[in-house]
């Protein structure tokens, strides 16, 4: 039997309009969400995430301000401009586009962030925060992928769940999101042994790696939740996720697609974070 689809455009336009209504709500008190995107550079993918990021807060009321810096902008200006917006009172939620170019070292950058207004919940504070149980900004991506599940009824406590790969945007704080709903949360990377039975033995799989079509239905538990983060260009300039959808859906018991799985979640998720950032401010 083939997998249920985890629809994450159609949750994620119910997120959208709750914000909307949230967003109305706080402009009766005189209070509109803003949010400060930086792009850095003309990488063709940052522009479209990017145009997908204004668009959304045009549709919810949340006021965006995009800053746009050439591909050769010094780390000391880029933290400046952050800096300037850290003081900037109408502005609640600060977004630094990655990659960025290869002089700057991202890392300098994101801690520039002041912690409430790092929507993207990248900043040192925030992921300690999440590490001690006590979340306040948690990344958009984790965050969405939490909801998916939470929506779809996939129980998530005593259930095994494998997360493939471990970067400080995805893979270490979804764990964390899983290990705190009482789920057995084992981490792999690309120097785990054994990558295929680990797999099989998860009944919530995801794979946040980058590498396309990693993830096959041989390496998938029958009924098992299939979680895929990754979209990466094909040659033939299709999309394709992490995981062999093909294959992995004959297997599961649900699955994301891509598109239109765990990114649209993300950019849902970093509107609610705008919101609760600027009432919080207030």
């Amino acid at each position: 039997m083939a997998a249920r689809i985890l629809d994450g455009k159609s949750l994620a336009a119910k997120v959208r309009a709750a914000v909307k209504r949230d967003v109305e709500a706080l402009a009766q008190r005189g209070i509109r969400p803003g949010l400060a995107v930086i792009l850095a550079g003309d990488n063709p993918a940052s522009r479209v995430y990017v145009r997908n990021k204004v668009r959304a807060c045009e549709e919810t009321g949340v006021r965006s301000e995009m800053y746009e810096l050439p591909a050769n902008v010094s780390e000391e200006a880029l933290i400046d401009r952050v800096l300037a917006l850290n003081d900037d009172s109408d502005i609640h939620g600060i977004l630094v586009q990655l990659p960025l170019p290869k002089q700057i070292h991202a890392d300098r950058v994101l801690e520039s962030v002041a912690p409430a207004k790092d929507v993207d919940g990248f900043h040192e504070s925030n992921l300690g925060a999440l590490l001690a149980g006590k979340p306040r900004m948690v990344p958009c991506t984790p965050a969405g992928v939490m909801r998916l599940l939470d929506h779809a009824g996939v129980a998530i406590a005593g259930a095994h769940a494998v997360v493939i790969g471990r970067s400080n945007i995805v893979g270490k704080p979804l764990s964390l999101l899983l290990l705190q709903r009482d789920a057995t949360v084992t981490i792999c990377h690309s120097k785990s042994k054994d990558l295929e039975n680990i797999a099989r033995s998860a009944d919530i799989l995801v794979a946040a790696v980058g590498r396309a079509k990693l993830v096959t239905g041989r390496m998938v538990k029958p009924g098992a939740c299939v979680i895929d983060v990754g979209v990466n260009r094909l040659t033939d300039g299709s999309l394709a996720g992490d995981v062999e959808f093909a294959s992995a859906s004959e297997v599961a018991g649900w699955i994301t697609p891509v598109p239109g799985g765990v990114g649209p979640m993300t950019i849902a998720m970093l509107l609610e974070n705008c919101l609760r950032a600027a009432s919080a401010s207030h």
